[in-house]
C-alpha cells in the first residue's frame, strides 16, 4: 500500500515566522492516479499545502511524506530531484518572454541534463498533446492566456512527472477556457499521472466529479469524492 501513496501528510502544521498559522494538524492521503481538487477561500492554507509538497516551505511538525521521501528531514541537496519528479503549472504562467514556446518548453528538459536529440523529439509531441504544435515559434506575448496556460502545461509534463501540482491554473484565463484546461489535466490523469489541483472555482469542481478536499483556516473540513459532492 505504502507503495501507492505518492503524498502523505499525518497531522502537519505550519505556522509562519510572521504569526500566521497557515495550517492545523493536516492530514491527508493521495495515492497514485488519484486527481485532487483542493478547494477554500483565499488565505485558507491551499498554496502552503503546495509549498510543503514541493519544500519551498518546511512543516514545523507532523509526517509528511512525498514519493518515498521524509520531507521533514529531507537535505537540501535531495530537493531538486524531489522538484524534478513533480511538474507545475501556475496561475502566472511563469513563461520566459524573450524565449519562443518552443524554448520554454525545451528549457525544463535543459534543467535535467536531456540531450538537444531528445528535445528536439520530445518538445514537439508535447506541443502536439496541447495542441499548440503550430505556434512553437511564437514568443508569449504573442499568445492569448489560455496558449500560454497550455504552453505551461507542456512544459511541466515535459519530463514525465509522476506528481502535476496546479495551483490556480486558470485564475487568469478566460472561464470557457478553464473548461479546456481541466480537460486536459484529467487526460493527462487518465495516463497514469497524479495531478492535485488548487482552485477557488466551484462550477469547475462540480463540473469534473473528482475528489475534493476543503481546506478551511487551515483545517480540511471536507474530503469527498466527486460524485458525492455532485448529488
Amino acid at each position: 500500500w505504502e507503495r501507492l501513496c505518492l503524498i502523505e501528510f499525518s497531522h502537519v502544521s505550519k505556522t509562519y515566522p510572521n504569526g500566521t498559522h497557515a495550517l492545523y494538524d493536516v492530514s491527508l492521503k493521495v495515492q497514485k492516479g488519484e486527481f485532487v481538487f483542493i478547494v477554500g477561500s483565499s488565505g485558507a492554507g491551499k498554496s502552503t499545502l503546495l509549498k510543503l509538497i514541493t519544500c519551498e516551505e518546511k512543516a514545523d511538525g507532523g509526517r509528511l511524506r512525498v514519493n518515498g521521501r521524509d520531507l521533514l528531514h529531507i537535505k537540501r541537496r535531495a530537493v531538486p530531484y524531489l522538484r524534478r519528479t513533480m511538474g507545475m503549472v501556475f496561475q502566472d504562467f511563469r513563461l520566459i518572454p524573450t524565449m519562443t514556446v518552443f524554448e520554454n518548453v525545451a528549457f525544463a528538459m535543459h534543467i535535467v541534463g536531456a540531450s538537444n536529440r531528445e528535445i528536439r523529439k520530445r518538445v514537439p509531441y508535447m506541443l502536439g498533446l496541447v495542441d499548440l504544435q503550430d505556434k512553437q515559434k511564437c514568443h508569449p506575448a504573442e499568445l492569448s492566456g489560455g496558449e500560454q496556460q497550455r504552453v505551461g502545461l507542456a512544459r511541466a509534463l515535459v519530463n514525465n512527472p509522476d506528481l502535476i501540482l496546479a495551483d490556480e491554473p486558470t485564475g487568469n484565463i478566460d472561464p470557457a477556457l478553464s473548461f479546456e484546461i481541466v480537460d486536459l489535466l484529467s487526460e493527462i490523469n487518465l495516463r497514469g499521472t497524479t495531478v492535485v489541483m488548487v482552485t477557488h472555482e466551484h462550477n469547475l469542481v462540480k463540473h469534473f466529479q473528482k475528489r475534493i478536499v476543503e481546506i478551511h483556516d487551515g483545517r480540511i473540513v471536507a474530503d469527498t469524492n466527486g460524485l458525492e459532492a455532485a448529488q
